[in-house]
């Protein structure tokens, strides 16, 4: 029987042999909570504790003074811990493969006691040391870091490691969408998963991707929205859903726009336009409250308030309060309207008055809207999915949030008239045959689904993307995923 292994005294086949990226060294604290637990213990005290620790993460500081050296080790808690390599505690041999062969960026696993150094810097004194995965390639240089965007963006799990501030940024994120999902769940709605694969595409006007599926050789379309989906729900009985997942829309790449991004739907049966704009206001004015501490948003120069209750504008409120040149324009005036968008009248034709003022507030006045601002009032001509105001057809009971001058959130009072839905889907569809590559299909599996009632309800859809910019105060929406789609580098 063989004895067991002293694990004070590490041989030469645990540095040098054995496999070259081993599995068998289990951490048994974060550097993070080394801290909390530690942290505020005195030299002496810890000379006389003596607890020990197990830390594995990766070298980001390398000082090797003589017969001893120290490495700087963060994990994933973010945080950093030093450990102090001897030669007289490992070993001349062992000492000398830890000098020759560890750099920054390499991953190791340490174990040893807990102590601080003079300068009162926590440090685990090693007992064992382990090389658990080589940095074949050099990190960056670690003063300047990685400040090139494009490389940050196309190479983030190398920016993640040198720079700790955009490590915090998904952090938040991740905060953000915890905090969505769970103030829902407490209002019981439930969390639902609809298909991204989809043999019609609906709910937002987008121009879908196309794929092939092979087997039942046919085409199917990444969804652009999650909306026909929860609102089949809502037919079956579901009286409150959302899904907070993944849209694709084959558009233009811009600071605001990628072709994947995370969308949060949420709907709910006997409630309307107004119910859901109060929904709204008071999750964003939660959420603020949550990640920043108060009401106040700071982003990319501009400051915002959150306070409640937030303001309410129509286009044409918009257009006069924040553009002195339209204050007093003639703004009803079909033909002005149209010169000032410089359309042509063929372009024009068949455009109400209401939908050329709303083309006019998004030239004009949606990126001057900087306080959270509900713009309501909107056409029922580029609503196609809202019920329409009893009180005025041409309007749809919708809104959009918007804030340091962009949409953060689209909601309206869902339109659940099967006739009136078909026929606005058919002249849909007749765009789309017209070449209207943003037209809704016609979907008749839908419009059944409505003859079997539809609940009156609201549903809203957030973007969560551009409300993780706001909250971070990142200038692009590539700067807030993960992994956001690039153009091909050059060469390539």
């Amino acid at each position: 029987m063989t004895a067991p292994k002293d694990e004070s005294a590490p041989g030469r086949d645990e540095w040098l042999g054995g496999a070259r990226y081993p599995n068998d060294f289990k951490p048994d604290v974060s550097a993070a909570a080394l801290h909390k637990l530690h942290g505020e213990k005195t030299r002496e005290a810890l000379e006389n504790e003596k607890p020990q620790a197990r830390i594995a993460g990766r070298i980001m500081l390398r000082r090797v003074m003589g017969k001893a050296a120290f490495f700087t080790v963060r994990d994933g808690s973010g945080e950093s811990v030093q450990a102090y390599v001897a030669r007289d505690i490992l070993g001349a041999e062992i000492f000398a493969a830890a000098d020759h062969s560890l750099h920054r960026g390499d991953i190791i696993g340490c174990a040893g006691e807990v102590f601080k150094t003079r300068t009162g810097e926590l440090t685990i004194r090693a007992r064992k040391l382990r090389v658990l995965a080589k940095c074949i390639l050099p990190l960056p240089e670690k003063h300047a870091g990685l400040t090139d965007p494009e490389e940050r963006r196309r190479h983030r799990y190398l920016s993640l490691i040198v720079n700790p501030e955009e490590r915090r940024v998904f952090e938040t994120r991740a905060r953000i969408v915890r905090y969505l999902r769970e103030f829902l769940l407490a209002r019981d709605y439930m969390e639902a998963e609809t298909p991204m694969l989809q043999s019609i595409p609906g709910g937002a006007l987008a121009r879908p991707f196309i794929t092939r599926h092979n087997a039942l050789g046919r085409d199917f379309y990444l969804r652009v929205a999650q909306e026909l989906g929860l609102k089949r729900m809502i037919v079956g009985g579901f009286e409150r859903v959302f899904e907070l997942n993944r849209n694709f829309r084959n558009e233009g790449v811009s600071t605001r726009h990628n072709p994947e991004f995370t969308m949060l739907e949420y709907n709910a049966a006997y409630e309307d336009c107004e119910s859901y704009m109060a929904l709204t206001e008071e999750m964003l004015h939660g959420l603020v409250v949550e990640i920043t501490g108060g009401e106040k948003v700071a982003y990319q120069g501009m400051e915002m308030s959150f306070a409640r209750p937030f303001a309410r504008m129509t286009p044409v409120e918009a257009l006069r309060e924040l553009c002195p040149r339209h204050a007093d324009a003639p703004l009803d005036d079909a033909e002005f309207l149209r010169k000032e968008l410089r359309m042509k009248p063929k372009d024009a034709k068949g455009l109400s008055v209401g939908e050329l003022q709303f083309f006019l507030f998004e030239r004009d006045a949606e990126e001057r809207v900087i306080h959270p601002t509900f713009i309501a009032g909107i056409p029922s001509a580029v609503s196609p999915l809202a019920r329409r105001s009893d009180a005025n057809p041409d309007a749809a009971e919708r809104f959009e949030l918007f804030a340091a001058g962009r949409e953060l959130v689209n909601g309206f009072s869902e339109l659940n008239d099967p006739a009136a839905q078909e026929a606005i889907m058919r002249e849909q569809a007749k765009r789309g045959e017209s070449g209207d590559a943003e037209a809704m299909f016609y979907d008749e599996d839908y419009v059944r689904a409505l003859q079997y009632g539809l609940p009156p309800n609201a549903g809203g859809g957030i973007g969560v993307d551009r409300l993780v910019m706001l909250l971070t105060d990142q200038p692009s929406i590539r700067d807030v995923i993960l992994f956001p789609q690039m153009r091909a580098e050059s060469g390539k």
